[in-house]
């Protein structure tokens, strides 16, 4: 349905037309065979405008005429009289004139003129006549506002309220969504004045914007449009990869983060973290897509996208990206510099290591020969001494009755256990 194109706007009479009509008047009096009337032009007046009070059926050559604010004669509410010439009287507001056809035009009216006015007419006898006119004035409608209870509802959650605004007397009221005249929903309600209007249980589809008029018989005015920001939970997207193996340097790799969602931003994240785009990545125009070319070995690990709208937002489960490359001499280049200081330190610390345990090989070398030398001299020095007091070996000096005992067990001298036979044991006999 199209937008209704609204009441016409009442078209004020210009001011040279009001001249002319009260100059036809002035030099044309129609015949005095009807009663005197007042005639209001035009009938329903903007606020701002001019109108004219037009007497009908006045008497012929009356002797003068007199306007008066409200329905009774009152010289305290006299506005403007004529005899020969006009006299202002205290109801003059200085907007009033009165011609000589009795005709009354007042400038620039506002509400406050809104009311009766009377005309009394002086006939030539000294008979007066008399006919009270209705003035109303209708206000220039400003510009509505649209007020809303709840600007960021939740989606089937919550209940927003629209007030168009400000109230006005003598006002009707419209509503428009996207566009288009209400349509028929048990989650849209009109208050009685169709100043209000209710969304129930608001959709995302709800979100408008929607625009309100308000109209009176002279002027018709609409509002800004105004949308609603309604939020919900977004679904978790979807990373795909045109290769998740790819060798380092030999053509592009493409991400690309799916989603269902509208109406929400993407950022990317690698290794946990909040992607810092190198000058070998590019993202689309709306960060859906994510191209690396060339892909290096820093490109390298888990990559993850989310989406988000003003509410909250969801992330992506981790993609792995694996980069393959092979050794060459201008891949130590690749080397930061703590990592070669590292190398050169831990293969100084292997070196040394070595060296230590050399060495201490060679001490425990050097230290066995050692001490199986003085050993060896040991054993020489002692055999050279026991061959140079050979006859006084301990064996000699054994008595008859060890030797007995020893010979009865059918024991060898050279069973006797080391020990047994201690110089200072025996005596020579």
């Amino acid at each position: 349905m199209g937008t209704p194109s609204g009441p016409s706007r009442r078209r004020c009479i210009p001011w040279n037309r009001l001249l002319l009509a009260v100059s036809l008047l002035t030099f044309w009096t129609p015949p005095t065979t009807a009663q005197l009337t007042i005639e209001t032009v035009p009938p329903l007046a903007a606020e701002g405008s001019d109108v004219l009070l037009l007497a009908h059926n006045v008497t012929k050559n009356p002797l003068g005429y007199a306007w008066y604010r409200g329905e009774r004669v009152d010289n305290s509410q006299l506005i403007a009289s004529y005899r020969v010439a006009t006299t202002k009287g205290p109801a003059h507001s200085g907007r009033e004139t009165l011609y000589p056809n009795g005709t009354l035009l007042i400038q620039n009216v506002t509400q406050k003129d809104t009311g009766s006015y009377t005309l009394l007419v002086t006939k030539d006898d000294l008979q007066t006549e008399r006919q009270t006119g209705h003035l109303h004035i209708l206000p220039m409608l400003p510009r509505p506002v649209i007020t809303s209870n709840n600007s960021n509802p939740w989606e089937h959650q919550d209940t927003v309220v629209l007030t168009c605004g400000p109230e006005t007397q003598n006002t009707s009221y419209m509503w428009w969504i996207n566009n288009q005249s209400l349509p028929n929903s048990t989650r849209l309600e009109l208050s009685e004045d169709k100043r209000t209007l209710t969304v129930f249980n608001v959709t995302r589809n709800d979100t408008g914007p929607y625009v309100c008029e308000a109209w009176n018989p002279v002027s018709v005015s609409r509002s800004d449009p105004f949308t609603l920001n309604v939020l919900y939970p977004v679904a978790q997207p979807s990373l795909q990869a045109s290769n998740t193996t790819v060798i380092e340097h030999e053509g592009p790799v493409v991400l690309t983060c799916l989603t269902d969602e509208t109406g929400i931003s993407i950022r990317w994240f690698f290794k946990g973290r909040s992607l810092l785009l190198a000058q070998r990545m590019t993202l689309s125009s709306d960060n859906s897509t994510l191209t690396i070319d060339p892909v290096s070995r820093q490109d390298a690990g888990d990559y993850q996208c989310e989406v988000s709208n003003r509410g909250n937002s969801s992330r992506s489960d981790p993609l792995s990206l694996h980069v393959k490359y092979k050794l060459t001499p201008e891949s130590s280049s690749d080397l930061s510099a703590g990592a070669i200081v590292g190398i050169v330190i831990g293969a100084m610390a292997g070196v040394a290591l070595i060296g230590a345990l050399v060495y201490f090989v060679y001490v425990i070398s050097t230290r066995g020969a050692s001490d199986q030398r003085d050993l060896t001299e040991h054993k020489s020095s002692d055999h050279n001494h026991s061959q140079g007091h050979s006859d006084s070996s301990p064996e000699k000096f054994l008595t008859a009755a060890t030797k007995k005992h020893y010979s009865h067990k059918s024991t060898s001298l050279d069973s006797i256990p080391a020990g047994t036979m201690d110089s200072t044991s025996y005596s020579v006999s």
